[in-house]
């Protein structure tokens, strides 16, 4: 006698190495089932015809190609559960024991007694976004591939670009030199800035002046610049002396034909002031060809000190640009070619309108500039001259535009003078013509 397989309740089909099942005619027993949700949909593509699953399980979404294989698949035909049929449910669900399961949902049909129907199949795509939100997302096998190394990386380059430039303390050195004054030095300096608004004129102050006027005043200076180097005194009193002739001018009215005498008084004094070993009156009023005598000479030395009111001690360009070429940490090249610039300058009127400190500032920036070739300003420069580049780069301009006409220009003391030996040929240095440039 032939007992069917039907009526045989024990009787459960071996599946495959893989987990695979022998149902009906198929060939899923051949197929690798592995523990994702994929696996449930390829067993729901062999019983299309059964109620369901009793659970709940998250499907991938078919391409547009499966639209019309999810419309039929939207109303399955019910199949009878035989012992068969429910052995081989038992059997699947032994084999994939990780499935993530949802809470029951409540049963709808009528028809199902034995409980395997009880739950149903949910297409993501035919949820609403606020259900789709609500279930657990789908368990891949794929993994993104973390690089560690590239978070690392972007944490050194952060760092590196918090790193600055260290102020250098260009003082240290000087701990021990009493000269250098390295205790109050700063105090000084500072003073320095607060006073130095004093030792300014106005820029158009020579519009008050009736008989002289700028070119002459750049004559004057162009002249002097060419006896102090005859007389080879010392940098300081230069500037002193251009600073007591604007301040006087500014002042006093001037006759043309006293113009020169108020040059020559100016330096008297300044050698007074500053040097040790002071021309005589008869030396000044030899290098003038003598056009004004000794009586002259001291008249107008008196109107000069009442004028000014005696008020000689007041900051020029020199003491700010030895503060900045030491910031700046210079060598005698770039010292020379600051000095260089800033002598030029002197000759100009139109560079009253900038305070001392500034033009101290643009001429060593500018020296700088024309010895490397490209711009240079540290952190230690703006520290101590309390410029930044930008504020420097009108002034800077200038001072190459009076580098540039220098040697071809009417005035050429300062040239010739800082084209000998004595001053290392300083003058035939190339402008810094890309400094105008920027500026343009």
């Amino acid at each position: 006698m032939v007992i069917s397989d039907e009526n045989r309740s024990n009787l459960v089909r071996p599946t495959t190495m893989q987990g695979g099942l022998n149902v009906g005619t198929g060939k899923l027993g051949q197929q690798q089932v592995r523990h994702t949700r994929r696996a449930l949909g390829v067993i729901n593509e062999s019983l299309v015809a059964a109620q369901g699953y009793p659970c709940v399980v998250n499907k991938r979404a078919f391409p547009e190609k499966h639209e019309f294989y999810e419309k039929k698949q939207a109303d399955p035909a019910h199949r009878p559960i035989t012992r068969k049929f429910a052995a081989q449910i038992e059997s699947t669900q032994q084999h994939c024991p990780k499935e993530t399961k949802l809470p029951e949902l409540p049963n709808t049909s009528a028809t199902n007694s034995t409980g395997f129907g009880d739950c149903i199949f949910i297409d993501e795509e035919c949820e609403s976004p606020e259900e789709q939100a609500d279930q657990p997302e789908p368990m891949f096998l794929e993994q993104a591939e973390t690089v560690p190394d590239e978070a690392d990386d972007t944490k050194e380059i952060e760092m590196e670009d918090i790193v600055e430039e260290p102020i250098v303390d260009i003082d240290g050195c000087d701990l021990k030199n009493p000269l250098a004054v390295v205790e109050y030095v700063e105090d000084l300096y500072a003073y320095y800035r607060r006073m130095e608004g004093f030792s300014c004129v106005p820029p158009n102050y020579l519009e008050q002046q009736f008989d002289i006027n700028e070119k002459m005043r750049a004559i004057l200076i162009d002249w002097l610049i060419e006896v102090h180097d005859k007389f080879e005194l010392l940098k300081e009193t230069l500037f002193l002396t251009v600073n007591l002739i604007d301040r006087f001018l500014s002042k006093q009215t001037v006759v043309r034909k006293k113009l020169q005498l108020v040059g020559l008084v100016a330096m008297l004094l300044a050698c007074k002031y500053e040097e040790v070993s002071v021309p005589v009156v008869g030396d000044l009023i030899l290098i003038s060809d003598k056009a004004y005598t000794r009586k002259e000479v001291l008249e107008m030395e008196n109107l000069m000190l009442n004028t000014l009111q005696f008020n000689m001690s007041v900051p020029t360009p020199y003491v700010f640009m030895k503060r900045f070429l030491k910031a700046a940490q210079s060598d005698k090249k770039l010292e020379l070619l600051s000095f260089f610039l800033m002598e030029l300058s002197l000759v100009e009127y139109e560079m009253l309108k900038f305070p001392p400190s500034l033009l101290a500032a643009a001429a060593v920036y500018t020296a700088q500039a024309t010895l490397y070739g490209f711009k240079q300003w540290s952190r230690t420069c703006e520290w101590h001259t309390s410029y930044s580049e930008d504020q420097l780069l009108e002034c800077s301009s200038l001072m190459v535009g009076f580098h540039q006409k220098a040697p071809t220009g009417r005035l050429t003391g300062v040239h010739r003078k800082y084209c000998t030996s004595k001053f290392g040929f300083t003058a035939n240095s190339e402008p810094a013509q890309f400094l105008i440039q920027t500026q343009l």
